[in-house]
């Protein structure tokens, strides 16, 4: 049977572009959209404009759909996470053989999509969850791929999907298979969780430029495109140089007239609750999370910072020293929540038996993704060269840049503390470093505590692990 090569279910900004970049590719590609209401139209509009005089096939009904595609199928799905998958799945399966691949190219989270492989395994059709980013222009022209499911699945749409990816530093596709089960939206979800932490640094440091030595936002932008010139270099670095010199109709800077009231959709979320109930600390990460949670609590911050009395200015400050120990800390934070994510990978990769590579994930981070920046050259060669290190922060190239980094870093926080200015992500991240970086934690007196209160039990480090002891507090002779 003859037909398109791949189809595409799902006309959003997300799903058009996609099908447009396929189609761009050499690749013949079906369309269709739900009949909600309000989207009746989609599928033609689309062939009436983007896609006219290109190789699309619309389709009016699923069974169209369908059996317009070259066997075996090959149906890209791009609607909202969540219910609509398994909805659009149940209205795909009675018109579908054995050897078919449903992939879901939408925010899932993996343990969905791990739910949806095994369902769909006993129908003998393959399902790839596979996580795409890089926003619409990414998805038009090079988007970061990261599949997951089976190899063999895989095999079948590697020349599809290869093409359309953005490339790495070193010209390879951004689009690597990630692992077995769910790994490939698991990878998407820490993507996204460091993205929250990335953001977040970012609007700690405009918020220390502008509160803490007023700055201008062109002063600002500038700074920001200075820092993107090095080995800050990242893509949210130069968006946000961009964003400071945009000006609202007055001539005032469009920033200070956006709600200082930030949105999410879940990812960043799901990595912080993956996180808790894995037992893998990201606190970085978290406090990004909690950061945009308490920037929804206007009425309360208002209230509050007419009424509470604000620190004290302790003092004149070479303002490009502190602008360097601002980088020091920007560059420092961001490898930590780096490492939280990588950790993270690793960890869920090896209890799952996912067999994720990190260094793969980090070159396929390299192009077309959101956090996309010169520090993945560094991560990549970390991993690469230290192939047996459990942590980002065991790599020589890793530690030596932070025997640099350390003065400016906590110079940087003291001055934000002193004035006032918030910068949660940046002083989670150095409390966390210096965890990792004891030899010894207080944890004895948590667990003399918890011995105390609830006779939960403690080992000695005088003797061997997995041994257990009690002591009776009250009278300490009768351990």
């Amino acid at each position: 049977m003859s037909g398109s090569r791949i189809g595409v279910y799902g006309l959003g900004v997300m799903g058009r572009n996609l099908a447009l970049n396929l189609e761009e590719h050499g690749n013949s590609v079906s369309v269709y959209n739900r009949k909600a209401k309000g989207e009746e139209k989609i599928v033609e509009d689309f062939l009436g404009s983007e896609g006219m005089d290109k190789n699309f096939t619309g389709a009016k009904s699923v069974s169209a759909f369908v059996k317009s595609l070259e066997l075996p199928r090959k149906i890209l799905i791009m609607v909202k996470a969540g219910e609509p998958v398994d909805s659009v799945i149940n209205e795909l399966l009675p018109h579908l053989d054995e050897g078919d691949i449903l992939i879901d190219g939408g925010n899932s989270h993996y343990g969905d999509t791990g739910r949806r492989i095994k369902s769909l395994r006993f129908k003998k059709i393959s399902f790839v969850g596979m996580g795409v980013s890089g926003g619409e222009e990414g998805a038009r022209y090079g988007p970061s791929l990261m599949p997951g499911g089976t190899k063999k699945a895989w095999k079948q749409l590697k020349p599809i999907f290869e093409p359309i990816a953005a490339k790495s530093f070193d010209d390879e596709p951004c689009c690597r298979f990630m692992g077995s089960d769910g790994a490939g939206h698991f990878v998407k979800m820490v993507h996204n969780g460091i993205e929250y932490a990335d953001m977040q640094l970012i609007a700690e440091a405009y918020h220390i430029m502008k509160s803490g030595l007023a700055m201008s936002e062109e002063e600002i932008s500038d700074r920001f495109r200075l820092w993107n010139e090095g080995p800050l270099e990242s893509y949210l670095f130069e968006i946000t140089a961009e964003i400071l010199r945009v000006n609202d109709e007055d001539g005032e800077p469009l920033i200070n007239k956006i709600l200082d009231s930030a949105g999410q959709k879940g990812t960043g979320k799901w990595t912080a609750i993956s996180s808790l109930d894995l037992g893998i600390p990201s606190p970085g990460i978290t406090e990004a999370v909690y950061a945009r949670f308490l920037s929804s609590m206007i009425e309360i911050r208002r209230s509050l910072s007419t009424q509470t009395e604000s620190p004290s200015d302790s003092g004149d400050i070479d303002r490009d020293e502190l602008l360097q120990s601002l980088a020091e800390s920007l560059m420092a934070s961001r490898i930590i929540s780096h490492a939280e994510g990588f950790y993270l990978i690793t960890e869920a990769s090896g209890m799952n038996r996912w067999s994720i590579d990190p260094a793969a994930v980090a070159k396929n981070w390299q192009g077309g993704c959101i956090i996309r920046s010169e520090l993945l050259r560094t991560i990549v060669s970390a991993y690469e060269q230290g192939s047996a290190i459990t942590h980002l922060l065991q790599s020589p190239l890793v530690a030596n840049r932070y025997r640099k980094l350390q003065s400016g870093w906590r110079q940087c926080i003291g001055f934000a503390v002193d004035r006032g200015i918030p910068v949660p992500v940046m002083m989670a991240s150095v409390a966390h470093y210096d965890a990792l970086n004891s030899g010894r934690l207080p944890a004895n007196l948590i667990q003399a505590q918890r011995d105390y209160f609830g006779a939960h039990t403690y080992e000695r480090n005088d003797r061997p692990r997995g041994e257990f002891f009690h002591t009776d507090w009250k009278n300490p002779e009768g351990e």
